[in-house]
């Protein structure tokens, strides 16, 4: 039977990274979003994620670059205000997975895939049932429709199209 995992969102990040100038790493992050995991250890096959990220709360610690990234240029936050994400598979064993899923960013739906490891489970001190996760994928920010960009006079562009991320899981038990 699957058994129902809230995500803790004050104990669980979403972040991060793209290349500036071909050269640097500027990271983010985003501060507003909800998600939920359900799943039978017997049958992790079966398993459901679903999570849901507030554009809007996207963090680079510049505000001005931060405002542009809301901007039409990039997320267009006021036309597309969710990035989403729901599961549609999960393979692997032990504590290793891929997690396939449909991520709609931008009002493009794509889907994607990452690696997931188990980090550990076990009670916190009020008595909840808990279990962490970390995930890290990639993608191409070009196939969401997030085509903006600028030549650099030495060659090469402002911001590549490949984004990283890394996502740390906090989740409590469902009562």
């Amino acid at each position: 039977m699957a058994t129902q995992w809230n995500i803790d969102a004050s104990h669980s990040s979403i972040t991060f990274s793209v290349r500036h100038m071909m050269i640097a790493k500027v990271r983010g992050s985003f501060g507003v979003w909800t998600g939920s995991i359900s799943f039978d250890e017997g049958d992790l096959a079966h398993a459901s994620i679903k999570g849901e990220i507030d554009v809007g709360s996207i963090n680079t610690q510049e505000a001005k670059r931060d405002g542009h990234l809301k901007s039409p240029d990039f997320f267009d936050a006021e036309k597309f205000p969710k990035i989403t994400f729901a599961s549609k598979r999960l393979e692997g064993s032990g504590d290793k997975f891929k997690v396939t899923g449909d991520l709609t960013l931008h009002g493009v739906t794509k889907e994607i895939g990452f690696d997931v490891s188990r980090e550990g489970a076990g009670k916190d001190p009020w008595g909840n049932d808990r279990v962490a996760f970390s995930a890290r994928g990639s993608l191409n920010r070009i196939d969401y429709g997030l085509s903006w960009n600028q030549a650099l006079e030495a060659g090469g562009v402002l911001v590549s199209e490949k984004v990283e991320f890394d996502i740390e899981i906090s989740a409590i038990k469902g009562k």
